[in-house]
Formats: structure tokens, sequence, C-alpha cells
């Protein structure tokens, strides 16, 4: 039986073979997940709109893997998605590095899993990078 918040059966069988720099994307219900995410394993949450939530399911990885770094999706008009500040405290003010929708697309090359959520919010994407123990 496990101890963690985080039980899913797939995402916990990806994140056993992730190692030191894996990259994790959790994604709101708006991100073009099969587009985007190459061969990453797809994990589909979304049970009804607004549910879980990008930071719902951030909050259960932070009790299964530490995380060094953190990308999130900026606005072209530069201003600051309130989700952000979500993030940051659920990541112990980790620092969050902003790309444009492109380049937010082109770091998502190469990630180990891609989880789509029932999140609602616009710009609720995070990158994370998995750290040592």
């Amino acid at each position: 039986m496990l101890k963690t918040t985080c039980i899913h059966p797939e995402i916990m069988d990806v994140l056993s073979r992730c190692g030191h720099g894996s990259k994790i994307l959790i994604a709101d219900g708006n991100y073009p997940l099969a587009e985007k995410t190459g061969n990453a394993a797809k994990v589909y949450l979304g049970l009804r709109l607004g549910c879980p939530t990008v930071t719902e399911v951030l909050e259960a990885l932070c009790d299964v893997v530490p995380f060094e770094r953190a990308e999130v999706m900026t606005r072209e008009d530069g201003e600051e998605p309130e989700i952000f500040s979500d993030f940051r405290r659920r990541l112990n003010d980790l620092p969050l590095e902003g790309h444009g929708r492109q380049a937010f697309y082109d770091a998502c090359d190469g990630i180990a899993l891609a989880i789509s959520t029932g999140e609602q919010r616009t710009y609720a994407n995070i990158l994370l990078t998995i750290g040592c123990v």
C-alpha cells in the first residue's frame, strides 16, 4: 500500500522510471497534449470541468519527487496569471522560468510524462524538472 498522496498507478509507474533531469508537464484542459508532447507517457485525468486542477496534481506530485526547476507559459501581454503564485507556494518559492507559447511547446519536447487535467484557468501549465533526492 502506498503512503503518498499520489496513488495513480500509471503516474507512479512513469515516475519510478524517471531520474534526475527528467521532465514532467502538468497541463490545463486546453493544452494540446496529443500534438505537443511527442512520445511522452500521457495521462488524461480530466474528470469534469475544473477537476482535478493543475495545482491539485502538483501538490500530489510534490509528495513523490523533488523538483529543481519549474517552467511556465507566459502571456503575450506580460501580465502574470494568478495561478503562478499558487505554483510558487506549492514549490516553496522555486523560481518560475517563463516562456512564450511556442518556446514553451519547444521546452516540452522530450518530456517523460504529460498529465492533462480538468483545469479551466488559462496559462495553468507547468513543466517540472526532477531534482536530486
